[in-house]
Protein backbone atom coordinates (compact mmCIF):
# COMPACT_ATOMS: atom_id res chain seq x y z
CA UNK A 1 0.00 0.00 0.00
CA UNK A 2 1.69 3.48 -0.89
CA UNK A 3 1.76 6.46 1.58
CA UNK A 4 -0.35 8.01 -0.83
CA UNK A 5 -2.71 5.58 -1.09
CA UNK A 6 -2.83 5.27 2.51
CA UNK A 7 -3.19 9.04 3.68
CA UNK A 8 -5.91 8.92 1.07
CA UNK A 9 -7.95 6.53 3.32
CA UNK A 10 -6.67 7.99 6.59
CA UNK A 11 -8.61 11.54 5.07
CA UNK A 12 -11.74 9.25 3.84
CA UNK A 13 -11.57 8.18 7.55
CA UNK A 14 -11.78 11.74 9.01
CA UNK A 15 -14.47 13.43 6.69
CA UNK A 16 -16.80 9.83 7.23
CA UNK A 17 -16.64 10.65 11.14
CA UNK A 18 -16.90 14.71 10.91
CA UNK A 19 -20.18 14.08 8.89
CA UNK A 20 -21.23 12.21 11.46
CA UNK A 21 -20.85 14.84 13.84
CA UNK A 22 -17.36 14.62 15.75
CA UNK A 23 -14.71 16.81 15.76
CA UNK A 24 -11.50 15.24 14.05
CA UNK A 25 -8.12 15.98 13.79
CA UNK A 26 -5.34 13.65 11.49
CA UNK A 27 -1.98 13.58 12.80
CA UNK A 28 -0.08 10.92 10.72
CA UNK A 29 2.97 10.54 12.40
CA UNK A 30 4.62 8.53 9.95
CA UNK A 31 7.77 9.31 8.19
CA UNK A 32 7.38 12.79 10.23
CA UNK A 33 9.79 14.90 12.16
CA UNK A 34 7.77 14.12 15.84
CA UNK A 35 8.83 11.11 17.91
CA UNK A 36 5.79 11.27 19.85
CA UNK A 37 3.42 8.49 20.65
CA UNK A 38 0.11 9.61 18.91
CA UNK A 39 -2.50 8.60 17.29
CA UNK A 40 -3.24 8.61 12.90
CA UNK A 41 -6.99 10.66 14.15
CA UNK A 42 -8.25 11.89 17.19
CA UNK A 43 -12.11 12.01 17.35
CA UNK A 44 -14.58 13.06 20.05
CA UNK A 45 -18.22 14.08 20.03
CA UNK A 46 -18.57 15.24 23.49
CA UNK A 47 -19.70 11.85 24.49
CA UNK A 48 -17.10 9.60 22.98
CA UNK A 49 -13.61 9.79 22.04
CA UNK A 50 -11.65 7.99 20.12
CA UNK A 51 -7.67 7.52 19.19
CA UNK A 52 -7.35 5.90 16.59
CA UNK A 53 -4.63 4.15 14.85
CA UNK A 54 -5.68 3.71 10.70
CA UNK A 55 -4.52 0.53 8.48
CA UNK A 56 -5.47 0.44 4.85
CA UNK A 57 -4.81 -2.94 2.57
CA UNK A 58 -5.70 -3.85 -1.04
CA UNK A 59 -4.30 -7.55 -0.05
CA UNK A 60 -4.94 -9.43 3.34
CA UNK A 61 -4.02 -9.36 6.32
CA UNK A 62 -3.12 -5.91 7.74
CA UNK A 63 -0.18 -5.90 10.17
CA UNK A 64 0.72 -3.71 13.13
CA UNK A 65 3.69 -4.04 15.28
CA UNK A 66 3.91 -4.13 19.06
CA UNK A 67 5.11 -0.60 19.34
CA UNK A 68 2.00 1.00 17.18
CA UNK A 69 -0.33 -0.77 19.65
CA UNK A 70 1.49 0.04 22.61
CA UNK A 71 2.15 3.92 21.42
CA UNK A 72 -1.43 3.65 20.65
CA UNK A 73 -2.57 2.36 24.14
CA UNK A 74 0.09 4.59 26.27
CA UNK A 75 -1.78 7.85 24.19
CA UNK A 76 -4.96 6.99 24.50
CA UNK A 77 -4.92 6.52 28.63
CA UNK A 78 -3.22 9.57 28.75
CA UNK A 79 -5.41 11.52 26.90
CA UNK A 80 -8.67 9.88 28.05
CA UNK A 81 -9.50 8.24 24.26
CA UNK A 82 -11.16 4.69 23.60
CA UNK A 83 -8.00 3.09 21.95
CA UNK A 84 -9.17 1.41 18.49
CA UNK A 85 -7.26 0.05 15.33
CA UNK A 86 -9.23 1.38 12.01
CA UNK A 87 -8.93 -1.37 9.19
CA UNK A 88 -9.72 -1.05 5.50
CA UNK A 89 -9.50 -3.42 3.30
CA UNK A 90 -10.00 -2.24 -0.60
CA UNK A 91 -13.38 -2.36 -2.03
CA UNK A 92 -14.77 -2.76 2.05
CA UNK A 93 -16.13 -0.65 4.51
CA UNK A 94 -14.03 0.88 7.64
CA UNK A 95 -13.88 -1.89 11.31
CA UNK A 96 -12.91 -0.63 14.21
CA UNK A 97 -10.84 -2.81 17.07
CA UNK A 98 -9.99 -2.50 20.17
CA UNK A 99 -6.37 -3.69 20.58
CA UNK A 100 -6.98 -6.24 22.96
CA UNK A 101 -9.57 -7.88 20.34
CA UNK A 102 -6.62 -8.37 17.54
CA UNK A 103 -4.32 -11.72 17.17
CA UNK A 104 -1.02 -11.17 18.50
CA UNK A 105 1.12 -13.00 16.52
CA UNK A 106 4.49 -15.14 17.90
CA UNK A 107 6.90 -12.54 17.18
CA UNK A 108 4.36 -10.15 19.17
CA UNK A 109 2.99 -8.13 16.32
CA UNK A 110 -0.70 -8.16 15.44
CA UNK A 111 -2.34 -8.80 12.62
CA UNK A 112 -6.28 -8.57 11.35
CA UNK A 113 -7.38 -10.46 8.36
CA UNK A 114 -9.90 -9.36 6.42
CA UNK A 115 -12.64 -12.19 6.97
CA UNK A 116 -12.01 -11.47 10.93
CA UNK A 117 -12.29 -7.84 10.47
CA UNK A 118 -16.23 -8.64 8.69
CA UNK A 119 -16.64 -11.09 11.08
CA UNK A 120 -15.98 -9.33 14.22
CA UNK A 121 -14.71 -5.48 13.95
CA UNK A 122 -17.24 -2.99 14.45
CA UNK A 123 -18.51 -1.56 11.60
CA UNK A 124 -18.23 2.50 11.63
CA UNK A 125 -21.89 3.28 11.80
CA UNK A 126 -22.25 1.45 15.35
CA UNK A 127 -18.96 3.33 16.55
CA UNK A 128 -20.39 6.35 15.82
CA UNK A 129 -23.79 5.50 17.11
CA UNK A 130 -25.50 5.56 13.72
CA UNK A 131 -26.37 1.61 13.28
CA UNK A 132 -29.58 1.76 11.13
CA UNK A 133 -27.51 4.15 8.67
CA UNK A 134 -26.70 2.38 5.82
CA UNK A 135 -23.71 4.66 4.87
Amino acid sequence: MSQAKGDRRERELVNRLDEAGFAVIRSPASGSATQREQPDVLAGNGDDFYAIEAKSSAGDPIYLTGEEVAALVYFSRNFGAKARIGVRFDREAWYFFHPGDLHVTDGGNYRVKKEHALEAGTPFEELVGREDDDA
